[in-house]
This record gives structure tokens, C-alpha cells and sequence, in this order.
């Protein structure tokens, strides 16, 4: 019928490129899919021994990394070995870049004898990495347990290249009631703040009435040296220009 050939037609529409003319790989649609939901992360993606980076991602860690860029069917890409993934992880952090790692959760051995064997292996997230959440102790670990699986225990790994500025720094929370409450000027608020050092486990909590000047908020703020706010839906005027001022500087 007519609205089954339309359907078909947008459907293979959607899976050519308008830029090459030519069809995306079954990877290449996995990946749009998996961009979709997390657009502000780098996303690596496991691909046998090593890690790949597709379009714009591949060209920040071109730039970032120092690795080699090119274009590969319908995206530019780039790849690094899976020993060294944490390594560059933290690199990118270091950067500022939020970074998600995306692994296979299947192995050749077990899709071959399988009944989707010419399939594109199944992938997901199984990690997403910032400033407050990249804990050194998990990174190394992981760095030196595989490469010793890979290389044998008598090659070690660069301790120093590994542990090197590993963030120190903290996670912040804020909330706050903003409502007009009795006896209490206008702008006035009563702010809960809570942050958490991730590396360590330290947990700092605070709630006190602040003025619109916010001033209160501002020392505690500029104190911890936050890398990373998480702020609610809904916040008062003052304290959001508050936190653009300091974030911005």
C-alpha cells in the first residue's frame, strides 16, 4: 500500500547519511542511538581490543589525546587500545569533558556460536566519568589489572602517568526555600548545601538563612571549589546569578 511504501522510504531515509549519500553501518546506527541519550558525553566504545571514538568525539580526542583522526565510512574516527583507556579517560577529564564508556556485552566466541551471529554486537554504558566522579583508587586499579592480564605482570604500569591529577575536589548539592516567610526579607532564603568528596568518602553538610546578596551561599561555594554544582529544577533568581557568576570566572 501507499503508507507502508512512505513508511519504508523514511525508514531508509534515516539510515543514509546526507552528507556521504551512503548507508550507515549497523555500528555507525548503534552509536546515533547511543548519542541521542547522552549528547554532552565523549563516549568511547569498546570495538574488540580497542576503543573508539566516532564524529565530533573523535575529533576532540584528536586534539585532546594527540591521536590520529580520519574519516571512516560516514563519520570521522579515531581509536585508542583498550589498556589504555583509563589513561585517556582521565586525560579528557582533566579536560573538563564529561566521558562515557560504552563496552560489548557479548564476546566474539559466545556471538559466533549464537543465533545472532551477523549482528552488530549488543553495547551499553557502563560508565560516565567527571571531574567529581573519576575516584583514582577504581582508575588504577583497573589500568594495572588489565595491562598485567594483557602483558604479564613483569611489565608495570607508569604509577605516576596513572594517578596524575586525579581530581581532589567536590561534588556540590544545593537546595534551597526561597518561599516568603514571616518576619524575613524579600530575597531571603534558606539554603541546604551538601558535598561530597568522592575519592575519600567525605561528606560536608550545611543549611543556614542567607540575604538576597547571598552572600552566605558565595563563601561556601568559593571555600569548597566545587568541580562540579548540581542545582534543582527550580532555583531564585539570586542564587542562580550567583553560581553563573562564580562558574564563569
Amino acid at each position: 500500500s501507499l503508507k507502508s511504501y512512505e513508511n519504508t522510504q523514511n525508514t531508509a531515509d534515516t539510515n543514509i547519511c546526507k552528507r556521504t549519500k551512503s548507508i550507515y553501518t549497523p555500528l555507525e546506527l548503534q552509536f546515533m542511538e547511543m548519542k541521542k541519550q547522552y549528547k554532552d558525553a565523549v563516549l568511547c566504545v569498546e570495538c574488540g581490543y580497542k576503543y573508539r571514538f566516532f564524529g565530533e568525539d573523535a575529533e576532540i580526542a584528536a586534539k585532546e589525546l594527540n591521536i590520529y583522526c580520519h574519516q571512516d565510512h560516514n563519520f570521522m574516527t579515531a581509536s585508542i587500545p583498550s589498556h589504555r583507556l583509563f589513561v585517556h579517560v582521565r586525560r579528557l577529564v582533566a579536560k573538563g569533558y564529561k566521558v562515557g564508556v560504552i563496552k560489548q556485552m557479548e564476546t566474539a566466541a559466545l556471538k559466533a556460536a549464537g543465533e545472532n551471529k551477523s549482528s552488530v554486537f549488543s553495547r551499553k554504558l557502563t560508565a560516565l566519568y567527571t571531574k567529581s566522579t573519576l575516584i583514582g583508587e577504581d582508575i588504577l586499579f583497573q589500568e594495572i589489572s588489565f595491562h598485567s592480564l594483557i602483558f604479564g605482570l613483569d611489565d608495570s604500569v607508569d604509577v605516576e602517568e596513572v594517578t596524575a591529577d586525579v581530581p581532589d575536589n567536590y561534588l556540590l548539592c544545593i537546595c534551597e526555600n526561597a518561599e516568603n516567610f514571616k518576619d524575613r526579607k524579600k530575597g531571603d532564603a534558606l539554603i541546604g548545601i551538601m558535598a561530597i568528596q568522592p575519592t575519600t568518602g567525605e561528606v560536608i553538610f550545611d543549611s543556614f538563612w542567607d540575604s538576597a546578596s547571598r552572600l552566605q551561599l558565595e563563601s561556601r561555594v568559593l571555600r569548597l571549589q566545587p568541580v562540579e554544582i548540581l542545582l534543582p529544577s527550580s532555583l531564585s533568581a539570586q542564587s542562580e546569578k550567583l553560581i553563573k557568576s562564580i562558574t564563569s570566572m
